[in-house]
């Protein structure tokens, strides 16, 4: 049998998008938060889908750590493996928004590259999303150290730390740049929740 003979065919929904998401006011899209460890993706993540649950909206978190429990169990840090981890997240995200789910995505994705391919495989599927950048400064990041990866590099660990002793890309066009400036985690999701108001104003 021929490798074409393998090929996985694509099975067409019998229940549209527009359908599904209408049957339960759903408004897929994925959030796509970037920035170094301990800029506090995560916590403006979980804090974003807790409002927005509490609103009635269906709100998912994509916590990247969480996945390299399951999904990315096999992958480790070498730079190959990090570009694998974004695109499975994004592969992943897709899915989710197009069930309906507000998909929040914390995750460095310290490529420019990867960040490219999950914006395009939303937008050539007619998803919305958008990309945030939470530039908080790395002495600031450094400081706060929430996982002691800054602390195991300072001690001379090669643990291959974005910003640090890794690369990281920041984002040249994203949507929002947060925590530039000290922002709060309440003023961060203030910017968030009135930008997803108005796309779902418009959907709706």
């Amino acid at each position: 049998m021929t490798d074409s003979a393998n090929q996985p065919v694509w099975h067409q929904p019998q229940v549209s998008r527009e359908t599904l998401w209408s049957a339960h006011d759903f408004h897929g899209m994925t959030i796509w938060l970037t920035g170094l460890s301990g800029s506090g993706k995560s916590t403006i993540a979980h804090e974003l889908a807790r409002v927005l649950t509490a609103n009635g909206e269906f709100a998912y978190v994509l916590d990247a750590d969480n996945l390299r429990h399951g999904i990315n169990s096999n992958l480790g840090f070498a730079n190959e493996d990090r570009a694998e981890n974004v695109r499975r997240m994004a592969e992943v995200a897709k899915l989710f928004a197009d069930a309906g789910a507000v998909t929040i995505v914390p995750i460095i994705s310290p490529f420019a590259s990867g960040r490219q391919f999950a914006r395009l495989i939303h937008e050539t599927n007619d998803l919305e999303f958008i990309e945030v950048y939470v530039a908080t400064s790395l002495d600031t990041c450094e400081q706060r150290d929430t996982k002691g990866l800054y602390a195991k590099v300072r001690a001379g660990e090669n643990i291959g730390l974005s910003g640090v002793n890794a690369p990281y890309e920041p984002p040249t066009n994203p949507e929002f740049v947060l925590g530039a400036h000290g922002e709060s985690v309440e003023q961060c999701i203030d910017v968030l929740l009135k930008d997803i108001t108005r796309r779902f104003n418009l959907k709706r």
